[in-house]
């Protein structure tokens, strides 16, 4: 199925790799998220990586600016950057060289190596692939608004997750437009693009541009 870890992520590129092997799609990862947390940073070099407060690690070449909010369980990998007024709710794992920008959330998430959220989005209870970038204001919406269990469209069948807060699921190098939104249950393969003003849901095949509900899906050449 093109919906698990190993179709939609290149684990070298994240801290969290033994986690994520561990399972077979990647909704199953998002409990154990805050544990692994805990327990890697635990065991992080010290030469590399600071303790600033209860169960947060960060990169001591990670810069975090002065009015971002963390709060642990995290992790702030090397040379990320964490900006003014970042938020940062816990259960967090910010990758090599990510940028988390002004007034952007995070909570119960992995970010990969390179992934960029710059201006005020919100991801919770979601994984973003290697180089994937959210553009301004783009979010994930993690909880249906009957709260429900969230399930996820696939090919006109519904595969149940047994979750009710889940985001979504973004492959390696997936470009999301600016103000796009990621309904619950949204899984993007790698190397797609999602344009803006967008509402998405279900899943995106691999290398493929989303272009609004009227005009569709269609592949890359």
């Amino acid at each position: 199925m093109e919906m698990t870890n190993k179709a939609l992520y290149d684990t070298s590129h994240t801290i969290a790799a033994e986690l994520i092997g561990a399972h077979e799609y990647p909704w199953q990862v998002l409990p154990e998220i805050k544990e692994f947390i805990i327990r890697l940073g635990n065991t992080l070099n010290s030469e590399k990586f600071e303790k600033r407060g209860e169960d947060i690690w960060v990169a001591k070449s990670a810069k975090v600016f002065p009015s971002a909010y963390i709060a642990g369980p995290c992790i702030i990998d090397e040379n990320a950057e964490v900006r003014h007024c970042a938020f940062i709710r816990g259960s967090a794992i910010v990758g090599k060289n990510c940028v988390v920008g002004n007034s952007t959330e995070l909570k119960n998430v992995i970010l990969f190596d390179n992934v960029q959220v710059p201006h005020y989005n919100y991801v919770g209870d979601s994984i973003l692939g290697f180089k994937s970038h959210l553009g301004a204001g783009a979010i994930t919406s993690n909880v249906k608004s009957d709260k429900t269990l969230v399930t996820v469209n696939y090919n006109g069948e519904r595969v149940e997750t047994g979750l009710k807060k889940f985001g979504a699921m973004v492959g390696d190098m997936t470009e999301v437009g600016c103000n796009s939104v990621l309904c619950p249950g949204t899984v993007l393969g790698k190397n797609c693009t999602i344009y803006p003003l967008s509402r998405v849901r279900g899943f995106i095949p691999e290398s493929h541009i989303f272009k609004g509900a009227e005009k569709g899906i269609v592949k890359k050449i």
